[in-house]
């Protein structure tokens, strides 16, 4: 099985040994899950979107080339092509002001597009394997808060307003509210215990 891992984070994939000022519990779950793949004997993509320079931006060039179902430009067209080629897609991102940072929402504007990944007329996607989808998130409002107070924006817009609209079936979201509250010990247990 081919695993694609989206991973958004700027300090890249490089910040899970706890290194101060440049670490990232994101990227530290991110170990774990290659590890895990890995040992599953999957292969395993990985799409460092900060270490590649994507460019979220859709400019009139871009939008131009989106409306006639064309890649915006070789990257997103190689990012495509890995997409199609996946039984597997897990994203990971840190979630801000509640919904996705730039690049992940970048990505799926450019990246997941009429007339290249999905069909502009029935909505349906491209990505014939049906791939399983991840999304692993971490935030620092609290879960509960998250869900009743803010109605978990995240999973309307990625769930309704993305895969089940483009009739993507098998998707699973997890979630690590408020890490940088908890010890050292807290955050090495997740870890250990944490399975994709």
């Amino acid at each position: 099985m081919k695993t694609v891992i989206i991973f958004d984070h700027p300090y890249t994939a490089t910040a899970g040994n706890n290194v101060p000022h440049h670490r990232s519990f994101l990227a530290a779950l991110l170990q774990r899950v290659m590890t895990q793949q890995r040992q599953a004997h999957n292969d395993v993509d990985l799409i460092d979107l900060h270490a590649d320079g994507f460019n979220p931006v859709m400019s009139a060039e871009d939008l131009s080339n989106w409306r006639r179902g064309r890649a915006t430009d070789p990257q997103v067209a190689d990012y495509q092509q890995r997409l199609l080629n996946a039984d597997r897609i897990i994203f990971m991102f840190p979630v801000w002001w509640e919904v996705m940072p730039a690049m992940t929402k970048g990505f799926l504007d450019k990246v997941y597009a009429k007339g290249q990944l999905y069909d502009a007329q029935t909505m349906k996607t491209k990505l014939t394997k049906q791939p399983r989808i991840d999304i692993i998130t971490t935030m620092g409002t609290p879960n509960l808060a998250y869900r009743l107070l803010f109605g978990a924006p995240l999973a309307k817009l990625l769930f309704r307003g993305t895969f089940l609209k483009t009739r993507l079936w098998h998707f699973k979201w997890h979630n690590f509210a408020q890490v940088e509250k908890k010890s050292l010990q807290q955050r090495e247990q997740i870890l250990q215990k944490f399975s994709v």
